[in-house]
């Protein structure tokens, strides 16, 4: 006879979404979204909280400092971490689509992306929303919603871009170690290859942003970020892989 207690997949599915979606010391029975999300799925909030704190005993930069969930990890529990590993962009999207479907959740962010058109252009507008949610979500998190560059935070001003670009890899679309957070200005920048990262993390910069910023009235910091390194996240360290692919493919000196 099978469980009754076993969790299901779009409760996992949540769990794991919420793990993304919080800093790990606000994953606890008192906190609102966790009380709200437990009721929504039939879990006690203590139960849907340690949970989300199972996976961090799978993420290697929060057991790097030290920091381990609880010790009560199931098969289930691996399985779904590392499906987000391996197809993180497949998962996003039901992730999302369980969080609508179950707690009524949809986000407005609205990514910028010109779609096909054609009978599927819902379906892909509407994936395309999923999967970019789920990957700001992660991604401002885990920089503690404060660009990585110039330390501006506030989400409103911050955007969650991607190392190799939307467009050049599906796989890499929600996987947030393909992700930096950056104000909206370094963001444009980087995604037009005026600046990119060495492989030490510190910021090299276009001639042509240079020229660009030389006679501005207000340079907005664009002339300071020569030489900056990067304000490293919490977890999900930016993949070194991306960061060659940027440069040697997006990057234009």
């Amino acid at each position: 006879m099978a469980r009754s207690d076993l969790w299901t997949r779009d409760q996992l599915l949540l769990a794991l979404r919420l793990y993304l979606r919080l800093p790990f010391g606000k994953l606890h029975r008192l906190h609102p979204e966790i009380i709200e999300l437990a009721k929504l799925i039939g879990r006690t909030p203590n139960a849907l909280a340690m949970k989300a704190c199972n996976f961090a005993n799978l993420d290697p930069e929060l057991q790097a400092r030290g920091i381990r969930g609880l010790s009560n990890l199931s098969n289930a529990d691996r399985e779904i971490w590392f499906e987000f590993l391996n197809n993180a962009e497949g998962l996003a999207a039901e992730a999302e689509e369980a969080a609508e479907r179950i707690a009524g959740v949809v986000s407005t962010d609205t990514p910028e992306f010109c779609l096909p058109t054609g009978p599927t252009v819902v379906e892909r507008t509407v994936r395309t929303r999923r999967v970019q949610s789920f990957f700001r979500a992660a991604v401002l998190t885990t920089y503690n919603s404060t660009c990585a560059i110039s330390g501006v935070a506030g989400a409103e001003l911050l955007t969650a871009s991607h190392i190799i670009p939307w467009s050049e890899s599906v796989e890499r679309r929600a996987d947030p170690r393909n992700g930096l957070c950056l104000n909206a200005l370094l963001d444009r920048a980087f995604d037009r290859g005026l600046f990119s990262l060495d492989d030490n993390l510190q910021v090299i910069v276009s001639r042509r942003l240079i020229d660009n910023v030389a006679e501005a009235t207000l340079k907005c910091s664009l002339d300071q970020i020569e030489g900056i390194s990067l304000s490293m996240p919490s977890r999900f360290l930016p993949d070194p892989e991306a960061i060659r692919f940027h440069r040697t493919k997006v990057f234009q000196p």
